[in-house]
This record gives structure tokens, sequence and C-alpha cells, in this order.
């Protein structure tokens, strides 16, 4: 009978030794994006704990992404690159140092990014092929390794060619993917450096974020956590 009540303290984590209304507090702050050290010191748990249940919370985040469904109808493609300062010398798509972030947006909605080891056709491809249906309308700039998109099926691409200084034409542009790329590089900054190890951690959780910009972010994870608890 005490095992019993142990066990459903906290419905949203199995076997917590935090009290539900406390974890519920914990969640607020999390979803109003308040790093693990302001958290520890609004509920007086150690920064140990909160760090924790951070990690848990952003692998839960991170395996959520991965099974979403293929993106369709118009998107927006761009690689984006975090991390190092760039080395004097390399610049653009070869900037040395850096963590490659490939991206798919689909206008209006949701993002996908995937870290990639380059920047090549064939990587890119490999991405594109396992998460854009293939009757997409496909807007990306003019990056050759863009090139061939139609001979392996993606009949609708169009491109501008930043290089020439064109950034739109008409309904042909790909603001949305940057505009996400601003947004993430702005909120990673705020933790003075994310260690190489956590990045995708981190990165999956700023896509969510993203994805449910137009929700309650606090009720939504509430809910994913009541369907299925933490460990």
């Amino acid at each position: 009978m005490i095992g019993f009540r142990y066990a459903n303290k906290n419905k949203y984590q199995k076997f917590s030794k935090i009290s539900e209304p406390k974890f519920r507090q914990i969640i607020r702050y999390f979803a109003l994006d308040l790093t693990a050290s302001d958290t520890a010191r609004l509920t007086g748990i150690s920064v140990r704990s909160i760090n924790n249940l951070y990690l848990k919370l952003r692998v839960r985040l991170a395996q959520l992404a991965e099974h979403n469904a293929p993106l369709s109808g118009i998107v927006e493609m761009d690689e984006s690159y975090f991390g190092a300062q760039r080395i004097r010398g390399k610049r653009g798509r070869g900037a040395g140092g850096k963590t490659i972030v490939f991206g798919i947006l689909k206008r209006g909605e949701t993002v996908y990014t995937e870290i990639v080891p380059n920047a090549a056709k064939a990587t890119l491809l490999k991405v594109i092929r396992g998460h854009l249906d293939v009757q997409s309308i496909i807007n990306t700039d003019g990056w050759r390794a863009y090139d061939g998109l139609v001979d392996v099926g993606y009949e609708k691409h169009f491109r501008v060619h930043h290089g020439n200084n064109e950034f739109a034409r008409g309904n042909q542009h790909i603001n949305g993917i940057e505009s996400f790329w601003s947004y993430a590089k702005g909120r990673l900054a705020k933790f003075k450096g994310v260690a190489k190890h956590t990045f995708y951690l981190h990165l999956k959780e700023t896509e969510f974020r993203f994805n449910h910009r137009h929700q309650n972010v606090y009720k939504t994870l509430l809910k994913m956590l009541r369907e299925n608890p933490l460990l």
C-alpha cells in the first residue's frame, strides 16, 4: 500500500521524489525557458536535480521529434552553422569547426532539423528523401547540393540566388527557415556555450518550442507526461 501511494505521488514521473505540485512548478519554468540554475533558485531544489530532470525532458522531446511524419506542401530547405568561431580563411558552407544543421520547414507550420557531417549533395538528399513528400513544393537557395532534386522525383523545385543578391521572387524564398535559424541561435546563445555532446538535445528542444509556438507549451508538456510519464 505504501508503494502504491509512492508510485502515484507524481503522475508525471514514475517513482519521483518530487511532489506533483513542485513538479508542475518545474515544468512551468521549463516551459518559460528558464535555465536550470534559475529554476533551482526559484524552487529550492538542487541544480543537479533540475539538470537531471531537464535532461530527461530534452531526451523525450528529441524522441518525439524523430517520430514526426514526413513534411509536405510548400517547404523551405537550408543549412546553418552553429558553434565555434569562424576559422580565418574558411567561409560559407566550408566554415571549419562548426556543427552543420540541415533544416526543412513547412511554411507557417513546423520545422525538422538534423545534424549532418557535411553539406554535400548525397548527405542532404538522404535527409530530404527520408523526411519530405515527393509532391512538395520546394524552395532553396542556389547551393549546388540541391542540383538534381527533379531527377529523384521532386519536380517542383524553385531557387533564389543569394549570391546574385536575389532573396525573393514572389513566393519563392527561404525567409521562413532563415527566421528559424535566427530564433535557434538567439535562444541557444543564452546558455553561453552548449557542449557538443548535448547540442543535439538542445537543438531538438528548440525545434519543439518553435513547432509549438502557437500553443501553451506548459499544458502541452503536462499532457505529454500524463500520457507517458518520465522514468
